[in-house]
């Protein structure tokens, strides 16, 4: 890495001290004892419905805050330190401790039926009460949830057993997954893990990632069994819980988790399968560019090393002045944000032993801040992944001042503000560079936006397939690679040879194996799609825009994404909005084939 200053380690101090810091171990007892005054509140919801509202959202308010803030404390500094024993014992206590919040919230929507006309009234109604109206979305949708709970005991009995049945399906992959190992190097003993294997994509050796990829398939063969059992419990579970709960189906709920209308999402689903040939077309160009007839699946992380294509490395201090510079460039506000998170230690960017992989942003709403986690080497994707972070972080100082349930938002709208950041740092990197530098930052954007799109359709398509047959009865190994393998061949159709594709990627995605979040994948499709129109706007209405952006942000946890986008001017029921940001791709596409082409004249 260029330069010698080492990436940061964030400072937690601002939120607690650590876990027998007195606030830490005084939020706890006030969590349960909040949890408590909820339960007797909803026992007895009499008198007048706005003075038991404001003190049921008052408490609702204060019990969310500190739960999450102390949830995501635990987190933090478990994921920095996984082999931590103390960090793993808190994060289950923090656990346990929110069973008793998942109680209140049961009785409390069930109160809130019981005085459905009121709570209406009070909330919308001509003689509505200014303590209640601003909630009047939240209280819909609690309303709305509570057709879709069980009884208070079933409710209890299953946030039990998520931890010990459905959770449990999701640690044994992961555990599958982290712990896995096939022999690399029958000379030296040298074993690698699923994990490093999957690594191995990005190696520019064609010859190293196909032997990883091979070596991968086998190692998941090994394991295929329990994973598949995995899989089995956790669409199960959820297939249960739904029935039981009266969704119809599993997408169901998705729609309803993810604030949109199935309008909304047949809309975009048609707008990603309409656009399938013009990433077709990108694959074919990068397969021109690696000399192949066709890519095999081992090949889509493949880099681009050619003459002029972007090398460059990043040293901290200039991926901080990168990423304000361009955060600036769009709002002024928005820079001076992201240089407090960089000299205010909001950031963990040092790889080190123990330390999870990827990167998140995480909020601590009791304290009204956020901080992020990310693994930097300097490459232009770690200034990216920094910059998409930011957006998470920006996106929650935009909203961070309202009561907690009100700064809720979906996943299509959180992935909106952090794809829009991410993009704004590439347009302008990609602006600045020279013309023959340009193939690597651009091939290397066709590649995620191919993932998001592409993958994330063949993802959509596998999972509704499961759902489906796992009507049936459990379903063995090979079925589940036959479908998977049947969803990628509809998705790359010929920009990938068919006989080299990844049957075990239900294996090595952990988004399948969340019980109680089925369909993880479309929100990020959503997200970039969204961000495109917005930045097309931006394009449009120059600076002025930043403030319209900062008070839509600030909107999107109080109420749905549809009322929301329209807040934008933006109609996401139809596909003809989707298909905007899709030209925005088909551009960049066309620039890739041009220059893939002055490659090949040049060779």
């Amino acid at each position: 890495m260029a330069g010698s200053e080492k990436p940061p380690r964030w400072d937690l101090a601002p939120v607690y001290a650590d876990c027998k810091a007195p606030n830490y171990l005084a939020a706890k007892l006030r969590v349960a004892e909040l949890a408590e005054g909820m339960v007797r509140l909803c026992a007895s919801p009499a008198g007048k419905i706005g003075d038991w509202l404001s003190a049921a959202l008052a408490i609702e308010d204060e019990a969310v805050s500190l739960q999450l803030t102390l949830s995501s404390y635990a987190y933090a500094r478990y994921s920095t330190a996984t082999r931590d024993e103390a960090s793993m014992a808190e994060l289950n206590s923090i656990e346990e401790l929110a069973l008793p919040l998942k109680r209140s919230a049961v009785l409390f929507r069930n109160a809130l039926a019981a005085r459905r006309e009121e709570v209406l009234a009070a909330a919308r109604g001509k003689d509505a009460d200014p303590r209640v109206s601003p909630f009047a979305f939240h209280l819909e949708e609690e309303l709305f949830l509570q057709s879709k709970q069980m009884s208070p005991e079933l409710e209890d009995l299953a946030a039990d057993l998520l931890r010990s049945g459905g959770d449990a399906w999701g640690r044994l992959q992961e555990a599958v997954t982290s712990n896995t190992s096939v022999l690399w190097e029958p000379r030296t003993g040298e074993r690698k893990t699923i994990v490093e294997l999957r690594n191995l994509a990005y190696d520019a050796d064609r010859s190293i990632r196909e032997k990883a990829w091979r070596l991968e398939l086998d190692a998941w063969k090994g394991v295929e069994i329990p994973v598949a059992a995995a899989l089995n419990g956790v669409k199960g579970f959820a297939s249960t819980l739904n029935k039981r709960r009266s969704w119809e189906s599993a997408i169901d709920r998705t729609i309803e988790q993810s604030r949109i209308t199935r309008k909304t999402l047949d809309a975009l689903i048609g707008a990603m399968e309409d656009s399938l040939p013009v990433f077709r077309r990108y694959l074919a160009a990068k397969a021109r560019l690696f000399g192949l007839p066709k890519l095999a699946f081992f090949d889509l992380f493949g880099p681009v090393a050619v003459a002029g294509a972007d090398q460059r490395k990043y040293d901290w201090a200039a991926t901080k002045a990168f990423i304000v510079a361009k955060f600036s460039s769009f709002d002024p506000a928005m820079g001076r944000f992201a240089e407090r998170a960089f000299d205010e230690s909001w950031i963990d960017a040092e790889p080190r032993e123990g330390k999870v992989g990827g990167a998140y942003c995480t909020h601590f709403p009791a304290a009204k801040v956020a901080r992020i986690l990310c693994n930097f080497d300097g490459t232009f994707s770690d200034v990216n992944t920094i910059a998409h972070e930011l957006g998470h972080a920006w996106h929650y100082d935009c909203i961070k001042d309202k009561p907690v349930v009100l700064a809720d938002y979906p996943m299509t709208l959180a992935e909106t503000a952090s794809i829009f950041a991410e993009t704004l740092v590439f347009e302008s990197a990609i602006a600045e560079t020279p013309a023959q530098e340009r193939l690597g930052l651009l091939e290397m954007h066709l590649q995620d936006s191919c993932q998001v799109i592409v993958d994330i359709l063949s993802r959509y398509w596998f999972e509704a397939s499961v759902f489906e047959k796992r009507k049936e009865g459990e379903l063995s190994a090979d079925e589940f690679s036959s479908l998977m393998v049947a969803a990628q061949r509809r998705s790359y159709g010929e920009g990938l040879d068919p006989d080299k594709l990844h049957q075990y990627m239900w294996a090595a995605k952990g988004h399948y194996y969340s019980p109680d979040l089925s369909f993880y994948n479309f929100p990020y499709a959503f997200g970039l799609l969204f961000g495109l129109g917005l930045l097309a706007r931006y394009r449009e209405e120059g600076p002025g825009f930043a403030a319209s952006y900062r008070d839509l942000l600030a909107q999107t946890g109080s109420a749905s994404a549809v009322a929301v986008t329209k807040m934008a001017g933006f109609d996401i029921e139809t596909k003809a909005f989707w298909k905007s940001g899709l030209d925005v791709i088909a551009a960049q596409v066309a620039e890739f084939e041009k220059l893939v082409a002055g490659c090949a004249a040049k060779a």
